[in-house]
């Protein structure tokens, strides 16, 4: 296939009528997604259960940050619909307030899509410049969201969700606290 049968758009190709697409084992045999199963059809070589985990795994982190975006844009063109997002999307309320309120604490710029959800909301109370200076260690050092997260105790001597000079009562009360549904990890509002 020419150079020029790429789409511009993408990496998908623009095939001519005279090429023909042989769809791959996957494509023919590719996993039935339930609401709570993967489920292989047919036996997969391991390059292709590579390829699906993949996938699962970019849905998977992608996931928030898009209900977290839809949320946004949403109230912006017609003002906070958490109840009627919470019957779209199937989430809570609380949950969908927390995932809208990390959703803009990180521009699009400023988001890393090799780090997870979580990674983010575990940085999310710092002033920008440390967020980031924690994102990029993460990534550098293939920190987990638990190492992440005793790295800034160890070197911060404090406990990571409190506030000001490490004393405990100047913690965020509960309603001044979301917490992401999938990791735990505590965002202040």
């Amino acid at each position: 296939m020419s150079a020029a049968s790429v789409s511009a758009v993408g990496s998908a190709p623009v095939r001519n009528k005279s090429e023909r697409h042989v769809p791959s084992k996957s494509e023919r045999h590719g996993p039935n997604l339930t609401k709570v199963a993967w489920i292989p059809q047919g036996d997969l070589e391991y390059p292709e259960w590579v390829a699906a985990g993949r996938r699962l795994g970019v849905l998977g982190r992608g996931s928030q940050w898009w209900v977290g975006d839809w949320l946004r844009y949403g109230a912006g063109i017609w003002g906070e619909k958490y109840v009627a997002a919470s019957k779209i999307t199937g989430y809570d309320v609380g949950s969908l307030r927390n995932i809208a309120s990390l959703a803009s604490q990180f521009d699009l710029s400023r988001r890393r899509d090799n780090l997870t959800w979580c990674h983010h909301a575990a940085v999310a109370s710092l002033e920008l410049d440390e967020q980031d200076y924690w994102l990029d260690r993460s990534v550098a050092e293939r920190l987990s969201v638990a190492d992440l997260r005793d790295l800034r105790r160890s070197q911060s001597g404090r406990e990571v969700a409190l506030i000001g000079d490490g004393d405990p009562s100047a913690a965020p009360s509960a309603a001044e606290v979301v917490i992401c549904p999938h990791c735990g990890g505590e965002v202040p509002l």
